[in-house]
């Protein structure tokens, strides 16, 4: 029996032991919350996700870990479904005390001794296919249910690859799957950050050529070096929060990793300050196709 935690926490609003094991499908490395057995947790401390089903689906399988009159301690930002944790824990059979603090709600409540409808909910936020990308993927997962249009676009505009490359931040593995369409591509590496998204690109990319990592692509050693191309989508939020240095760290990781005559292949939000790092790394940038909000980046080294 252990304590465990899902997220980051915020120290000054919960108090989570230096032993605790680590769940979050956002940090490589973490144990899966799927796999931990029934009654093997004492207490939990959960930063709760944004997304309804997501949220709902963490909180099930939670409770579905912790031992009899086990506690949670479950948090999030009021804007980002804070204000309906003690409700969703009230559905579950828990009687939750909530607490607003810091522009967050806190709930803390106990296991039940028999919650309801745990099931229907990890049910409801597990795995599946869908019909209209004919991928396998979950919630929570980046655009989990449909094609960002900024993939699309560089989908529509990306050119008929060949050598080494690779996909900073693969996803669902959508990008993956058009670059290897190509025969002459001898090798991909996917590099993603959350470890749902890795195993659904394990199953969309089904190519001998294919090497998929759980890991963020700002750790040295991740990606082999010198590449013949590169192509991402790369993320531009970090808790909640926009962020443009998560793609900057995507650009300059890129610039190390490729040969010489290497392409990057990137699309990006319009508004996003890309141009200057990429010509600051690259030794000539174009704008293959602007588009919808979002501008294709053609950058070779």
């Amino acid at each position: 029996m252990r304590h465990a935690v899902y997220g980051l926490p915020p120290a000054d609003l919960a108090e989570v032991p230096g032993d605790a094991v680590q769940l979050s499908p956002m940090i490589p490395g973490a144990a899966r919350l799927e796999d931990l057995s029934e009654n093997s947790l004492d207490a939990a401390t959960v930063l709760a996700p944004p997304g309804t089903v997501e949220r709902r689906y963490v909180l099930a399988q939670v409770l579905r870990a912790l031992g009899p009159g086990g506690r949670m301690v479950a948090l999030a930002p009021k804007d980002r479904g804070g204000t309906r944790l003690a409700k969703e824990l009230t559905t579950f059979g828990c009687a939750a005390a909530d607490q607003p603090r810091r522009h967050h709600r806190i709930c803390t409540a106990e296991r039940p001794t028999e919650p309801a409808g745990l099931a229907e909910a990890i049910d409801e936020g597990g795995p599946r296919h869908v019909d209209n990308l004919a991928l396998c993927t979950q919630p929570g997962i980046f655009s989990w249910d449909r094609l960002d249009a900024g993939t699309a676009l560089l989908l529509a505009n990306l050119p008929a690859f060949k050598g080494r490359g690779a996909d900073f931040g693969c996803g669902l593995g959508i990008l993956s799957r058009a670059v290897l369409g190509s025969d002459a591509v001898t090798a991909l590496t996917l590099v993603e950050i959350d470890r749902r998204a890795v195993e659904m690109a394990r199953r969309n990319v089904a190519d001998p050529r294919a090497t998929i990592h759980w890991a963020d692509v700002r750790t040295p050693g991740v990606v082999p070096d010198q590449l013949d191309f590169i192509v991402t989508n790369p993320p531009f939020h970090e808790a909640g929060t926009e962020d443009p240095s998560l793609g900057r760290a995507f650009i300059a990781r890129a610039s190390e990793v490729l040969r010489p005559g290497g392409t990057l292949w990137l699309v990006a939000n319009a508004h996003l300050p890309y141009e200057a790092p990429l010509r600051a790394a690259f030794r000539s940038v174009s704008v293959a196709v602007q588009a919808n909000g979002f501008r294709v980046y053609e950058a070779r080294r």
